[in-house]
């Protein structure tokens, strides 16, 4: 079989994992949230608006100060929000999942036997030179 119909074939796993399908709810809970999409425009807007301050020839240090604690307040209550705590943890969930497969994939491309190599959590030093597990 070639690899990269095998690869679409692990795809399609993938997307059938509960996992994935935890992350797919979320997003979509996300996406279509008034509440959150008001937030992130709000964010949007902070944003914008600090780099044109920024930007400015002489930039006004207390406006920039003011916005940048408007943004931390915006980004809090974003990220605070229910809505956005089911993504988070459903993204890291899929994460550690997508990370556990290509560790798998890089034992595999190093000479380890498929059917047998295990990824050590342990043992990462948090150099992701060695692995493809970050």
């Amino acid at each position: 079989m070639d690899v990269i119909e095998l690869t679409r074939q692990l795809g399609a796993a993938v997307q059938a994992d509960e996992k994935y399908q935890k992350f797919a709810a979320a997003k979509e809970a996300a996406d279509n949230d008034t509440t959150v999409q008001a937030q992130l425009a709000e964010i949007e807007k902070i944003r914008t608006e600090y780099q044109e301050a920024a930007m400015a020839e002489h930039p006004d240090e207390a406006r920039l100060s003011k916005l940048d604690q408007e943004f931390q307040m915006a980004y809090a209550g974003f990220m605070g929000s229910d809505v956005m705590e089911k993504y988070e943890t459903a993204r890291a969930e899929l994460d550690a999942l997508m990370n556990y497969i290509m560790q798998i994939l890089y034992l595999c491309v190093n000479g380890e036997d498929p059917a047998t190599c295990e990824p050590h959590e342990d043992d990462c030093g948090g150099d992701c030179g060695h692995c493809a597990g970050c």
